[in-house]
């Protein structure tokens, strides 16, 4: 049998990381400042994650939803004291997409309506719903095709208000900023009109934190800029370091039924161990206060490269865009200089370290994106 080859893959082996390093199969070093999709939060390996899963894994790995779980109630609240929503619910799944598709089944079901205002450019997952509200045709299925989803241009407020004049309103989903889009931040103005029109019309307000969440933006939900609280949000890669895990933060006025949602191995122990490992050294070692301080040194000094356009972002969740001439940039930077960066299409660069990153390694970062725009050196580690 051989993997299914759906994947384009950079011709290396990534074998072990540590902080905020990884090393290939060659032993060589290469600085992550991608953190595969913005999963990596505390930082390769952390020690205290280590440790919370090794000691769950002695004590027990799985058993089912059927019986009582201490370790849930723990990591709900947990959860709520460092995201500050201490009164909301939480259902633990195990990726972002499920994360989605469950929060629209359940807008659906708080509403009994059927139709969900998406974003263009928006992204929400694979599965089946949460596909059909994500805005690229060439990964919806036919079976996956529907008309309950409605898109709308991103940050329009009067497209926002017309849809709702328009249709009987299940949910509007949105990224605080869209990750896979670009690193396009949702206005303040347009994510208080959600919320507005959702009051007014009996709508859910679902905040998609998935990649933008989990403090990255320097506020545990990037939608908390804007002031208005969310009826659901939904977070995944952060949440477990590496760990799969994700969960669906649900306001007290959203009420639970037995049977509405389920999962078989969301919030299994060692998934809410390393949850918990997570939320306990973003809180010990202030890592959302680290997020904004070094997010806005590395886009100060990446606004003062010429080569570099309309530079973006919100704590560690950064963007640029690379003119025609600099296209190669990303591929540059990592086989020459071993750096690890994202991308956007058509030619946008994405970073999303971990939201431990220190002075030290941003400054080397710096160092080889200077590098790589001035020079064909080689400075491999």
């Amino acid at each position: 049998m051989k993997l299914f080859d759906v994947y384009p893959l950079q011709p290396l082996a990534i074998v072990r990381g540590q902080g905020a390093y990884v090393w290939d199969a060659q032993d060589r070093r290469f600085l992550d400042m991608y953190g595969g999709h913005a999963v990596i939060s505390i930082g390769h390996s952390h020690p205290h994650w280590v440790a919370r899963i090794e000691d769950q894994l002695k004590k027990l790995a799985f058993y089912s939803n059927s019986v009582h779980m201490p370790i849930h109630e723990q990591l709900a609240e947990k959860l709520g004291l460092v995201s500050e929503k201490p009164d909301y619910q939480l259902f633990l799944c195990n990726s972002g997409a499920e994360a989605n598709e469950n929060a629209l089944k359940l807008a659906s079901f708080h509403t009994g309506k059927k139709t969900i205002l998406a974003m263009r450019n928006g992204f929400h997952g694979r599965t089946s719903l949460a596909v059909a509200a994500t805005d690229n045709p060439s990964i919806v299925a036919p079976v996956n095709q529907t008309e309950n989803v409605v898109f709308l241009p991103f940050n329009d407020e009067q497209a926002l208000e017309t849809a709702f004049s328009q249709y009987e309103v299940a949910a509007v989903i949105i990224e605080g900023i869209q990750g896979v889009g670009g690193i396009r931040e949702a206005s303040v103005s347009f994510l208080q009109k959600i919320r507005a029109l959702c009051d007014a019309n009996n709508a859910v307000y679902i905040a998609d934190s998935v990649q933008c969440g989990y403090g990255r933006s320097g506020q545990f939900f990037a939608h908390d800029y804007a002031g208005v609280q969310a009826d659901i949000y939904t977070t995944a890669k952060g949440m477990g370091n590496g760990f799969p895990v994700a969960g669906v933060v649900i306001a007290p006025h959203l009420k639970p039924k037995y049977g509405m949602l389920g999962t078989t191995f969301g919030g299994n122990p060692l998934a809410c161990a390393a949850a918990l490992a997570v939320l306990e050294v973003i809180e010990q070692e202030g890592l959302m206060e680290n997020a904004r301080i070094q997010g806005a040194y590395l886009m100060d000094a990446l606004r003062g490269m010429p080569a570099l356009e309309n530079v973006r972002g919100r704590g560690l969740m950064i963007g640029f865009d690379l003119p025609e001439a600099q296209a190669d940039l990303r591929k540059k930077v990592l086989m020459e200089q071993g750096v690890f960066t994202g991308e956007a299409k058509p030619r946008v660069v994405r970073l999303l370290p971990s939201l431990a990153l220190t002075r030290v390694e941003a400054d080397l970062f710096l160092e080889k994106m200077h590098a790589a725009l001035l020079t064909d050196v080689p400075i491999l580690h």
